[in-house]
């Protein structure tokens, strides 16, 4: 029965930081969105925050156990 409500616990907390996590990378991007004029400088930030989360969303989702 402790096995049963420690797996539905950590599922309801990996699905809270997920979603938490999202929120913030969203609210980060929205705000980076109006701190950068002109297409080549948006292209060039996105390359860089894409390359930082093809890192990044792997060690996350492992340190989350997703």
């Amino acid at each position: 029965m402790a096995a049963l409500v420690a797996e539905l616990l950590f599922d309801l907390v990996r699905s809270l930081i997920g979603s938490w996590l999202r929120e913030a990378a969203v609210a980060v991007c929205a705000w980076l969105d109006t701190k950068i004029h002109g297409r080549a400088a948006r292209f060039v930030v996105g390359g860089l925050v894409g390359i930082a989360a093809y890192f990044l969303i792997p060690v996350i989702a492992g340190l989350l156990g997703l």
